[in-house]
């Protein structure tokens, strides 16, 4: 075999393995990692990481909610997310990568937890996971957290919960909420 031949035979291999990444779609129950960019980098921990892809064919996005994913190539995902942060007026100007993972399903899932807390970021969620003990494996509230006006975010919906009343911090999380702890106001509150 001579250098042309062995030349060939590798880029005919490169354009498979790039034809195939091209082709793949992602499906319902997989696994897929999104990586955020153009955003602040305080956001970029609330959107990154890995998302299940349900078994209706979404993922349930930070701030956006559910936003269509089986059937899609990784890039088409990618800009629909895009699209929605812009369109939901988030983000500016947002760059989403998509990776489509080749485990079938995530073996953790999460909430993520943000604003005001010692350690923005995922929480490994477990049925009857509390607002009150995710925002304690976040190292808590800061010195400037306002925990009387905590927002959670679920499927593109804002509640306000005041976890000074035992009601609140009870109450219990689902799969991909959001929570910020806010700044206090200028009387702490």
């Amino acid at each position: 075999m001579n250098l042309k031949s062995i030349v060939f035979t590798l880029l005919a291999g490169l354009g498979l393995v790039a034809s195939a990444a091209a082709q793949t779609t992602i499906k319902a129950g997989q696994a897929i990692k999104i990586d955020i960019r153009g955003v602040p980098s305080e956001e970029v921990a609330r959107v990154s990481g890995e998302y299940p892809v349900s078994d209706g064919g979404t993922v349930n996005m930070p701030l956006i909610g559910q936003v269509a994913a089986a059937g899609l190539s990784p890039a088409s995902l990618g800009t629909r997310i895009e699209a929605a942060y812009k369109a939901a007026e988030i983000y500016k100007n947002p760059t989403i990568l998509v990776i489509a993972s080749s485990a079938e399903t995530l073996a953790k899932q999460v909430v993520h937890v943000g604003g005001h807390v010692r350690r923005t970021g995922q929480v490994e969620f477990v049925p009857g996971l509390t607002i009150y003990q995710a925002i304690q494996v976040a190292g808590g509230a800061d010195e400037f957290g306002a925990i009387n006006r905590v927002l959670l975010t679920r499927n593109g919906t804002v509640r306000k919960l005041d976890l000074k009343q035992d009601q609140f911090k009870r109450f219990v999380l689902e799969q991909n909420d959001t929570i910020e702890v806010p700044e206090k106001n200028i009387w702490g509150q």
